[in-house]
């Protein structure tokens, strides 16, 4: 019985000493080398594996960082410049410089100016509400409000407002990743150019009805009269879809669209707006002369002073 036992513990043994050295060997023959300064760049990266460079997380963006000769088109959007300018000089390679950007919502239309049509009753995404029908107010490209956008945050810099339904963004927090972007089912939301103190002017509107439609829908829409057009001096608003478009990268931060907005739909953030000018008073016209008097026509001469 004891050397039974015996020969099984050391057939077992030589069992497990054998499939060691295979594994050994397998390992050796397959054994891919890495470069080790892959685990020097992605300590370099902020480590928040968003995925707003386009790849899985810092590990996959590090491995590209190393592998590729040109890492132009290679940007961490929450490490920033100073990052990449950092990775660049470490591999000895150029970066490309890009300007800061913050998610930015495109929607006005709060409960109050948007008033509910009907009342949703199902999963609150507004993934799922999106897919079956247009919402729950007369505007079919509004926020749906149910979060989708706050939940794909990973950095707490997104919230829905419940007096208004609609999200904001602490621009303070946002590292312009586009997680909120890539969730939102009606694109509402942009990534915009940042601008020193928050500042920012922008179309808070997506809507491509017509005016009558958007009015009756949303009364802070864009309605696509052009007015904000004529006003720019720097051709940075653009019309098309019955929808007004301000161009960050053209914007001077002016602020003369936002008072020729009949609607209220271009936000002003971080500024005052500009002073409306006063309306010339309107000319008095110029009283018509009187007509001149007519002479009295001369009485017909009697037969009597005639003859005489």
């Amino acid at each position: 019985m004891n050397e039974v036992l015996l020969y099984t513990i050391l057939t077992l043994c030589v069992l497990g000493v054998l499939a060691a050295v295979i594994l050994y060997f397998v390992a050796q023959k397959f054994r891919v080398e890495e470069d080790p300064r892959i685990d020097e760049v992605e300590k370099m990266l902020p480590g928040a594996n968003c995925g707003g460079c386009g790849f899985a997380g810092c590990r996959a963006m590090a491995d590209a960082l190393v592998k590729n000769d040109d890492i132009s088109s290679l940007f961490c959007p929450v490490g920033g410049s100073n990052t990449m300018n950092a990775v660049a000089t470490y591999l000895g390679k150029a970066a490309a410089e890009k300007e800061p950007q913050v998610a930015t919502v495109r929607c006005g239309g709060t409960c109050e100016k948007r008033p509910r049509t009907n009342e949703y009753d199902g999963a609150k995404s507004c993934a799922v509400a999106s897919s079956l029908y247009a919402g729950e107010t007369g505007c079919a490209f509004g926020c749906v409000g149910f979060g989708d956008c706050e939940a794909a945050c990973a950095f707490d810099a997104l919230h829905i407002d419940p007096a208004t339904g609609l999200p904001v963004v602490d621009p303070d927090k946002c590292t312009a990743c586009g997680a909120c972007v890539k969730a939102c089912p009606k694109h509402i939301i942009e990534l915009r150019k940042k601008w020193p103190k928050n500042r920012a002017v922008y179309v808070s509107c997506v809507s491509k009805d017509k005016g009558a439609v958007v009015m009756k829908a949303c009364k802070a829409g864009c309605i696509g009269c052009g007015k904000c057009a004529k006003v720019c001096a720097f051709g940075a608003i653009t019309v098309e879809n019955n929808l007004a478009y301000i161009d960050p990268q053209k914007c001077k931060l002016c602020r003369k669209c936002v008072n020729e907005c009949p609607t209220g739909a271009i936000k002003l953030v971080g500024m005052e707006p500009l002073p409306k000018e006063p309306k010339a008073p309107a000319t008095p016209a110029a009283p018509k002369p009187a007509p001149a008097a007519e002479a009295p026509a001369a009485k017909p001469e009697t037969p009597k002073a005639a003859a005489e």
